[in-house]
């Protein structure tokens, strides 16, 4: 009997799909591309919500009720930091702490949990009138820390924030609210994400 793979994806608006269908998030397409390729999947569960900070994401593990273990777990999560004016000091103490639960959900095996960078929403009609030369540089400075995580606790790193740059002349990579990404866009981090995880599985 084939297994039936189960995922978990911790974050916040970026996660969730804000102003996109359910159906065009990333870990909804995630899910759609593995099944497409012959994997037999549940659900995608979410652990997030717009306007999430690291420390809200973590409010919302402890109170939500999950299974012990996922064979994937997906973490994508800082943005409202940098949004609110954290400090990348706390970010860093907090995304340890957030990546090290990752690991424990997927089972004490690294190589299962996938970390997304930020993307840079400075580029947005959002960001009008704000210094996206400094929220950009803010954002690189918050990747630097989740990538040097990702690469000290043996995680797989996606790296989708030249991507969401490109939103500064393609405005087909932008939802209605023309602040977060389209359908499109999520999509090619679900490519990345799936292909990630189909490596992890190739010979299961």
């Amino acid at each position: 009997m084939s297994k039936t793979y189960s995922y978990l994806a911790l974050g916040d608006s970026y996660t969730i799909g804000e102003s996109v269908p359910i159906y065009e998030s990333f870990p909804y397409q995630t899910v759609q591309l593995l099944r497409r390729a012959g994997y037999a999947l549940y659900a995608a569960e979410i652990v997030a919500k717009t306007g999430w900070t690291t420390d809200e994401l973590q409010s919302g593990i402890t109170n939500s009720h999950l299974l012990p273990g996922y064979d994937m777990v997906s973490l994508l999560i800082g943005v409202n930091n940098q949004y609110r004016g954290r400090s990348v000091e706390e970010y860093t103490m907090q995304f340890e702490t957030l990546l090290k639960q990752a690991i424990v959900f997927a089972g004490n095996q690294p190589q299962h949990v996938f970390v997304l960078s930020i993307p840079d929403w400075g580029v947005t009609p959002f960001a009008g009138g704000k210094n996206s030369a400094a929220i950009a540089q803010e954002i690189d400075a918050f990747n630097a820390v989740n990538k040097a995580y990702a690469q000290q606790y043996s995680v797989n790193y996606i790296d989708i924030t030249p991507g969401t740059r490109e939103a500064a002349t393609d405005s087909s990579l932008l939802a209605a609210d023309q602040l977060h990404p389209s359908g499109k866009d999520y999509a090619r981090w679900a490519a990345k994400l799936a292909n990630a995880i189909k490596k992890i599985y190739v010979n299961n």
